[in-house]
């Protein structure tokens, strides 16, 4: 059952159904009765959660004893979580209460430590692109080089990530946090001792060392969420979450053109004013490591909602981390969000990284500008993500939602596109500001849907993966853009990811929706509560009776 923070420390692996975990199922009890009282009997009023496959149709037809029959998704969701067998034994107490649930204060406080130094990460993750001319400079490299800063977040992320999941899943959210808090600190620091023009090696390593942090960093949003946050509210605290990674960009975006202006003839000056931003990022990366460290908990003492409930109990030993990643890859719905998410990050990265270069081309000399019509992107993403979280939390419409907002991507990357060369920058602030508040208003987006049609797999996983596909597309569409944008323009690299976001609007109308959480939640929430023995000798119709009425409550 629930743990007090007392006994946090004690390791549990998320991710699994449980084997001894009970389910209620709609009856004739008062809704949410059941859950304030034991039940009478042995194993009285619930149904065991020993283990069926989640994806075996089969195997949840002959729990119930019938032939293999087509069921509605409510439904599906629920029989993959009930026995084998309608008459089999489940060790458990004699008095059986269905998990309490509750919303503990301190999730706020997890939810802002964890926003604030993914901030800090993503800062670092831009802020030599955006005035990637004055480090080109300094350094006597080239434009290649500073590019790699940047790429090397994106190229670290795909081998790391599965160790990285792995480490989630099994050792739990808050050694994950101190791991990703701790390297972003310590590259920041070494980023300090780089401030020579001879000294970009050591650059290089400080930047590897925040982007091996961010792969204990960007998979986070989604887990916290589901960890700390009620059902009500987990789309807007992933938003939020990965609002803080958003901001970091922004800031990024803001900061160093106007810490580092653009002042090549007085190398001295130059150093000094790279010294004072590399300082100042490690001063705050530090703090943030130390609040990591005091106030971010493994779990709240009592589970925020039933679906997670129905999750934290389950053995460590019964989990298996690469049945995970294989169950995760025969999910057709959850493959094809995992190549639409990627093509859109991968053009947002791209554009990120690239946004200086393209900005300089039609506008010379404007750098502080080329910032700020960065901050306007990412500023105006931020508010699409909040309001895409709300609206989720509001109607549940993951799929619709998700669509239409990959319609508009696609438009306001073509406006953007086709609009650069009429020599009007206020023009590009406000394409730039409509392309934002779609295309990065989409990534919370991702994450939650992906947790919806993969439930119950760890949501650090299958965001996990969502991230690493987002990496492979980033580092091929900069490398792609930046070719075109350097021999053709900036039109014909923006044209080819123009072409891509196509192809990943065609694939997400594909995605079929399976809301296999929620199903979960709303399944126990709503509607009555009646005690169903798991030994008791029902007969087949009543367990089928049972079925359609629990789809109807869902529905």
């Amino acid at each position: 059952m629930a743990q007090s923070d007392d006994e946090e420390g004690i390791e549990v692996a998320p991710g699994h159904p449980p084997a001894n975990g009970y389910l209620p199922v709609p009856g004739g009890a008062p809704a949410g009765k059941t859950s304030a009282e034991p039940q009478k009997g042995t194993k009285a009023g619930c149904l065991a959660l020993n283990g069926v496959p989640r994806d075996s149709h089969a195997a949840a037809s002959g729990a119930l004893g019938r032939p293999q029959t087509h069921l509605a998704p409510e439904e599906e969701t629920q029989v993959r979580l009930l026995p084998t067998g309608a008459g089999e034994e489940t060790p458990g107490p004699e008095d059986t209460q269905v998990p309490r649930t509750a919303l503990s204060a301190r999730r706020f406080v997890v939810l802002l430590i964890f926003s604030l130094y993914s901030l800090v990460n993503s800062f670092q993750w831009i802020q030599y692109s955006i005035i990637s001319n004055v480090f080109e400079g300094f350094y006597g490299v080239s434009s290649l080089h500073i590019d790699w800063l940047s790429m090397v977040y994106m190229l670290a992320y795909v081998p790391l990530i599965f160790p990285a999941t792995w480490l989630l899943d099994t050792r739990g959210l808050r050694l994950t946090a101190l791991l990703g808090s701790g390297l972003n600190c310590l590259g920041a620091w070494v980023k300090c001792g780089s401030v020579q023009q001879h000294l970009f090696w050591v650059t290089m390593l400080g930047q590897s060392l925040c982007s091996v942090a961010q792969v204990f960093i960007l998979g986070l949003p989604s887990r916290i969420a589901s960890v700390w946050f009620g059902p009500k509210e987990v789309s807007t605290a992933c938003a939020t979450a990965v609002l803080g990674n958003q901001l970091g960009t922004a800031v990024g975006f803001l900061l160093p053109p106007v810490l580092v202006p653009n002042t090549q003839n007085n190398t001295d000056l130059l150093a000094h004013n790279i010294s004072t931003m590399f300082y100042g990022t490690s001063a705050v990366a530090t703090l943030l490591f130390i609040l990591t460290i005091i106030a971010f908990k493994e779990k709240p003492q009592y589970p925020p909602s039933q679906a997670r409930a129905a999750l934290q109990d389950s053995p460590p030993e019964e989990y298996s981390y690469k049945k995970s990643i294989w169950n995760l890859f025969k999910n057709i719905p959850f493959v094809l969000l995992l190549i639409t998410y990627g093509i859109m990050t991968g053009v947002f990265y791209s554009v990120s990284t690239l946004l200086n270069q393209i900005i300089l081309t039609y506008y010379e000399g404007e750098e502080v500008n080329a910032g700020r019509i960065g901050l306007t992107l990412v500023v105006a993403g931020m508010v699409g993500s909040i309001l895409c979280g709300l609206w989720l939390d509001y109607t549940k419409t993951y799929k619709q939602t998700t669509l239409i907002v990959y319609i508009l991507s696609f438009f306001g990357m073509v406006i953007f596109t086709f609009t650069l060369d009429l020599g009007y920058i206020f023009i590009v602030f406000i394409t730039g500001g409509v392309l934002g508040f779609f295309m990065t208003g989409y990534l919370p987006l991702g994450f939650e849907f992906a947790v919806e049609i993969t439930y119950p797999e760890s949501e650090g996983t299958s965001s996990g993966l969502l991230n690493a596909a987002a990496q492979i597309f980033g580092i091929l569409f900069t490398l792609a853009q930046g070719k075109l944008t350097s021999e053709y323009g900036p039109k014909a690299g923006n044209i080819f990811l123009c072409v891509w976001m196509f192809v990943g609007i065609i694939l997400t109308a594909l995605i079929k929706s399976d809301l296999r959480r929620h199903n979960i939640n709303i399944g126990l929430a709503n509607g009555n509560i009646k005690a169903v023995p798991v030994d008791s000798p029902t007969d087949q119709e009543s367990k089928t009776d049972m079925m359609s009425k629990q789809s109807e409550s869902a529905i």
